[in-house]
């Protein structure tokens, strides 16, 4: 108990030094929660380890508002020609995942329906979806329609469980000494909002940095799980929130985000756009991964102006997607990540882009069945493309304009 008083007297005294910090260059998603989010008494100022790559806005209006507005499915381009077939087996991994959250009651009669339907011949999804759900499109704060749509992948590293030449950069579990603070129970306007910290003595402090933990070398707490061949695509690994490595047995190992250190996700792209090192358009990551060939002896000191820093946890293999933050595996190009704050998680989302660095329609149906530190706001999406190099080609790629319609059941009608 003493701990969580300490921490809430460190909590509240940090809000008064929060900084905001400009949107990432390079927005991309961890599977995992998000940091704790940008709260509305933070005021500008230069460094704070709780508050997230957000711009804060004025105490009197919420951090992120929306308003969903009641459509028909004529409204939704390409509804009538995508193949939603495709996206069943992500629909009943949603109903799976919103049942197991306890948050399910409002659903369970569609996917009860969905449920007895599954698997018999001649079940029409199209007209199962019309007539259990209605679509609503999602509008911002704003009143915007249109917002960021960027993609995600699974990675694929090459490693070994023990450091040998060659393969010197660490992937690390979660350390025993990070704390989580939940201060719902004493604060409840910071329900689902997390601060990560360590134990100094007896006072709560934030957890090390991406850099600190650099320079503690092999002493940084916390089991190594692996170490792989390349640190920039360990930090891509980071970003992306899980992957697989494969051995050199030809074993692999699956990887699963465990937790974050509690500091801000900062955007190496946006550091090199700001050096005059890439254009603007270059800052994906392509453009950063051959920036990093080119400079391998100023990449640790890239790396580190990112302070956030993911741990992992081993995953048993399967040919599934990763999990996401519904708990659920992911559907490659039928799953997204949203921010929960504005899209229900589990939610059935139809979703209308173009394929990346183009202007041919991407337009189908999708999940918000996952979550990430960089995807805030109402009409934004995190779009995951699957596993490997063609997906993360995709996904490097994509910084597209979309739009977003929720579908729900009657009894989630907004009011």
């Amino acid at each position: 108990m003493r701990k969580i008083q300490v921490a809430a007297v460190l909590f509240v005294a940090l809000l008064g030094a929060c900084s905001s910090v400009p949107p990432n260059i390079l927005p991309t998603t961890t599977v995992s929660p998000a940091p704790a989010a940008a709260l509305a008494s933070c005021a500008p100022c230069q460094a704070c380890p709780v508050c997230p790559a957000a711009t804060p806005v004025p105490a009197a209006a919420p951090v992120f508002t929306r308003s969903f507005q009641l459509a028909a499915w004529s409204e939704l381009p390409g509804w009538a020609d995508d193949n939603l077939e495709a996206a069943w087996p992500a629909f009943m991994q949603s109903c799976r995942g919103i049942n197991s959250k306890g948050n399910g009651a409002a659903w369970k009669r569609v996917c009860d329906l969905a449920r007895a339907s599954d698997g018999k011949p001649g079940l029409d999804v199209r007209r199962f979806f019309e007539q259990s759900l209605r679509p609503y499109a999602i509008v911002g704060g704003d009143g915007a329609v249109n917002g960021l749509v960027t993609g995600y992948y699974e990675p694929l590293l090459r490693g070994s469980r023990t450091r040998i030449r060659g393969y010197e950069q660490p992937v690390r579990g979660v350390p025993d000494d990070l704390l989580t603070i939940d201060l719902s129970a004493v604060f409840p306007e910071l329900k689902d909002k997390r601060v990560r910290g360590r134990l100094e003595g007896n006072k709560v402090v934030p957890y090390w940095s991406r850099a600190e933990m650099a320079a503690q070398g092999d002493k940084a707490p916390g089991r190594t799980l692996l170490y792989v061949d390349d640190a920039v695509e360990l930090f891509f690994l980071q970003v992306q929130g899980s992957g697989r490595v494969r051995l050199a047995d030809g074993s692999m190992v699956r990887l699963n985000y465990g937790d974050q250190n509690g500091h801000p996700y900062q955007s190496i792209g946006k550091a090199l756009v700001e050096r005059g090192e890439l254009k603007l358009e270059e800052a994906s990551m392509q453009g950063i991964q051959a920036w990093a060939r080119a400079n391998p002896a100023r990449l640790e000191a890239l790396l580190n102006v990112n302070p956030s820093y993911v741990f992992f946890r081993e995953m048993p293999n399967s040919q599934e997607g990763p999990l996401g933050a519904l708990g659920v595996p992911l559907t490659a190009e039928r799953s997204i990540a949203v921010d929960p704050r504005s899209v229900p998680l589990g939610a059935p989302v139809f979703l209308a882009t173009t394929r990346p660095n183009s202007a041919t329609p991407l337009n189908r149906l999708v999940m918000a069945q996952d979550t990430g530190g960089a995807i805030k706001g109402a009409v934004r999406a995190d779009f995951f493309w699957g596993f490997g190099k063609e997906a993360g080609e995709q996904a490097g790629r994509m910084k597209q304009s979309g739009r977003m319609w929720v579908l729900l059941p009657a009894e989630l009608a907004p009011k």
